[in-house]
């Protein structure tokens, strides 16, 4: 009889931020977590809530790219890197991602909504989207004038309008054209 394997639930946050991080969290839950969903469905503070819930009632792995990581390798690489490292840190697994590409990657199978649909998704898509809201929101400290504790790097229209009078910092993806200033 073939054992069953335990499964990964993979997701990202910051795939399409003009800055910040990608982040990419793998969870295998341990125990139950309720009220699991799609991170971006749920509030910050709901989110915020769930994260120690899930932190505690899981292994997991979360890897990070910065803005020049992701303008260096691209984004689909940092993806590719992302998936290999969550498989390395969590192995004999059956790996479930988020979407409908496996980047390149073996032993992968994806899902679209994935994250809204199985826990083991919904707990990785809420690791991923607070750690990378954190970091930025710790960025906003140093960078004020960009107002990054509101949007999160997102091309928002005061984002935009900030870039243009400011240009960038380092913490923008130059890889990511801008209307008005590339």
């Amino acid at each position: 009889m073939l054992e069953s394997r335990p499964l990964c639930g993979i997701d990202e946050a910051g795939r399409g931020p003009l800055a910040g991080s990608l982040v990419m969290a793998g969870v295998v839950l341990t125990g139950e977590v309720e009220g699991l969903m799609d991170s971006k469905k749920l509030s910050e503070k709901k989110r915020e809530s769930l994260y120690p819930l899930v932190i505690a009632n899981s292994n997991y792995h979360i890897v990070s790219f910065s803005a020049s990581e992701v303008d260096t390798l691209g984004i689909s690489k940092c993806l590719q890197k992302g998936l290999q490292s969550i498989q390395k840190a969590l192995p004999n697994c059956d790996y479930l991602f988020d979407g409908n590409s496996t980047f390149g990657v073996d032993n992968i199978t994806t899902m679209v909504k994935a994250d809204d649909k199985i826990a083991e998704v919904s707990a990785a898509s809420i690791l991923a989207k607070v750690t990378r809201d954190r970091e930025i929101v710790k960025m906003a400290d140093k960078y004020p004038e960009y107002g990054f504790e509101r949007h999160k790097g997102y091309g928002t229209k005061a984002h935009m309008e900030a870039l243009i009078k400011y240009g960038r910092c380092p913490i923008h993806r130059k890889s990511f054209r801008v209307k008005g200033l590339d």
